[in-house]
């Protein structure tokens, strides 16, 4: 294929904006004698939020030339109007090509206008729905990257050595696992007791509908033995199970549950009592045979750092559209192969965000499987391009530029909270 023909043909998607868009901004950087890429300049960022309590946040980056990128976010309350307030000021003018650049400012290496209150960030001075901000933007810059050079964001971090990506799902009971292993042809599941509606382990505790921070009582855990053990009855040991337990217990607990799940050989536990305490998680791990994972709540590698140093996880597993971005994510990821643990990035987002993650997903030597909590869920479906599973139960790494997919606009703009302009 020659240039001309690349030109015409490959870089006529995404963003809704035709081929002749595409091989204009190229011809003109190419006249100019300076690169493939086109001269671009942000205009506007604008992020949205859907109604009733939907999770993720969508963001956009908007260039004076016409070429945007999609984004998102998840686990956070403000981040939105961060970006809307803040970073839309601070980012007006700017290369939405130099990302690298873009995130040093975002974690304070330079004096910035961020634009409205407050008027700066603290080197390294982030965290909370300012992360979240940060992951949403820095994902719709490598989606607005990939649709510049008409290239695919795997490429533009250094080139995939996967071509399609083993995930897991989520299921309620044996039966629904049973299901989706038999239809999907997927390898792995994860499973929690509250899943689903959990008072009948819980109203057995020494306190009545408390639900973190629980010491369990020995009925308790024999509840969460019994569960596992229906799965694992059900699926045999060729599928895999993760044990989702959103670190509701303390220490104690911990020990004693993962050493009672022991038997049933789970690919992991997770969470298995709070991240907060790089100890707490370490004592875990060293009493215990079944494999400790954790990461949604660890954010950037240098939250990662205590646990890999003390060697506190088996496995990792941090959100890409939560602690940092894309590009943090690699990081994340290229520290812990240093320290022989394996990826498995959480995912709780629609699937323009797990698809998103898979581009990261498909680069490192060290991924294990990833989440894709809401598949088959159309609140999330249909906001966005269709995506399935491969017959063979694996995720297709997308090989068109930027992130993939597309937003279904009508889809979004008919939940969209009243507050908001659309994108």
């Amino acid at each position: 294929m020659d240039r001309r023909s690349f030109l015409g043909g490959s870089l006529g998607v995404g963003g809704g904006l035709g081929m002749g868009f595409y091989a204009s901004l190229l011809a003109e950087a190419r006249a100019a004698g300076t690169s493939r890429a086109p001269k671009l300049r942000i205009r506007e960022l604008r992020a949205i939020r859907l109604r009733n309590g939907f999770n993720s946040r969508f963001v956009r980056v908007y260039t004076e030339e016409g070429l945007y990128g999609t984004g998102e976010l998840v686990d956070t309350m403000g981040a939105e109007y961060i970006i809307n307030n803040n970073f839309n000021v601070m980012l007006k003018g700017r290369d939405p090509l130099e990302i690298q650049s873009i995130l040093s400012d975002f974690w304070g290496y330079h004096k910035v206008n961020m634009g409205g209150p407050p008027s700066a960030v603290f080197i390294h001075g982030w965290g909370g729905p300012y992360m979240g901000a940060v992951s949403g933007v820095e994902v719709a810059l490598w989606d607005l990257a990939g649709k510049a050079l008409g290239l695919p964001i795997h490429q533009l971090l250094g080139g995939r050595m996967r071509d399609a990506v083993p995930v897991y799902l989520h299921a309620a009971n044996p039966k629904e696992g049973r299901r989706l292993v038999d239809e999907l042809k997927i390898r792995t599941l994860k499973i929690g007791l509250d899943y689903s509606n959990d008072d009948w382990s819980i109203d057995r505790g020494w306190e009545k509908g408390k639900r973190f921070g629980l010491h369990m009582t020995g009925e308790q855990i024999d509840d969460t033995v019994n569960f596992v053990a229906g799965f694992r009855k059900e699926l045999g040991l060729h599928t895999e199970i993760g044990v989702e337990c959103h670190a509701h217990y303390d220490l104690e607990t911990g020990i004693q549950l993962c050493n009672a799940l022991e038997p049933y050989r789970p690919l992991f536990v997770e969470e298995p009592t709070t991240s907060d305490n790089v100890d707490s998680m370490l004592r875990i791990r060293e009493n215990t045979r079944v494999p400790i994972a954790a990461g949604e709540n660890i954010y950037t590698r240098f939250g990662f750092r205590p646990y890999l140093e003390k060697q506190a996880l088996s496995i990792i597993q941090p959100d890409f559209t939560k602690t940092g971005g894309l590009f943090e994510g690699l990081k994340i990821a290229n520290m812990a192969e240093t320290y022989n643990v394996p990826v498995a990035p959480h995912g709780v987002c629609s699937p323009l965000g797990t698809l998103a993650i898979t581009h990261v997903c498909s680069v490192i030597p060290n991924f294990l499987v990833q989440e894709f909590t809401h598949y088959g869920d159309r609140d999330f479906t249909e906001l966005c391009d269709p995506v399935a599973l491969r017959p063979d139960g694996l995720l297709a790494v997308p090989n068109a530029p930027g992130i993939g997919i597309e937003l279904n606009e009508a889809a979004v703009k008919e939940r969209l909270e009243p507050e908001f302009k659309m994108l």
